[in-house]
């Protein structure tokens, strides 16, 4: 069954949260991760793409987004730091 960008976007926070401190995570690494867990069937780049989108973007009702972006020596997906988990 597909997955929705909810639920990949879900899963990608779990795995930042899971890597935060220890290793940066590109979007890349984290299409590959999703695509690996769910499947080629239930999860492609462009599902990818938009749950990413989702955790960058501040959702309604919110100000601050969930996720960023970082430039150190390359393009991250890092947890928001003043995002309240």
């Amino acid at each position: 069954m597909a997955k929705s960008a909810e639920e990949v976007a879900s899963a990608m926070l779990a795995l930042l949260k899971d890597y935060h401190g220890k290793k940066n995570l590109k979007a890349m690494d984290l299409t590959k991760a999703m695509i690996e867990k769910f499947g080629e069937d239930n999860c492609d780049k462009k599902l990818c793409k938009l749950a990413i989108r989702q955790l960058v973007e501040a959702s309604a009702g919110e100000t601050i987004s969930r996720c960023a972006y970082s430039y150190v020596g390359g393009s991250y997906v890092v947890l928001n730091p003043e995002y309240k988990f």
